[in-house]
């Protein structure tokens, strides 16, 4: 057994974007990237396009999330949010909030129930 950490101190800060969080990676293997998002009070990560598909899962806090309308939708702790590759998106929060993020060309997330607003 070994035992690894994902805190926000062992990560770095990303500011691409206009983006304001600490980001700690976790894995990457031949067809997954993971890591942990940390955003602290009035954190952002900035809009932009997904390179590959990606799933956000908020474990801790909330926030508020956008496609490539300007809309945004309230998240919080437990929920999933997917985005398509290329599809614009941001992340936003007023509390902090802590999330996984999956990157991978080939994501299936058909085993996730479905949130409807």
């Amino acid at each position: 057994m070994e035992i690894y950490q994902f805190k926000k101190e062992m990560g770095k800060k990303v500011t691409q974007f206009s983006s304001d969080f600490i980001l700690t990676r976790i894995a990457l293997t031949q067809k997954a990237n993971i890591g942990c998002m940390h955003l602290e009070e009035n954190g952002v990560i900035g809009f932009h396009q997904a390179v590959v598909p990606q799933l956000l899962l908020i474990v801790n806090g909330g926030g508020f999330v956008r496609g490539e309308s300007n809309e945004f939708v309230k998240v919080q702790s437990g929920e999933a949010v997917f985005w398509e590759k290329d599809e614009w998106h941001e992340t936003k929060t007023d509390t902090g909030l802590t999330a996984l993020v999956i990157q991978s060309e080939k994501l299936d997330i058909s085993s996730l129930m479905s949130l409807q607003k």
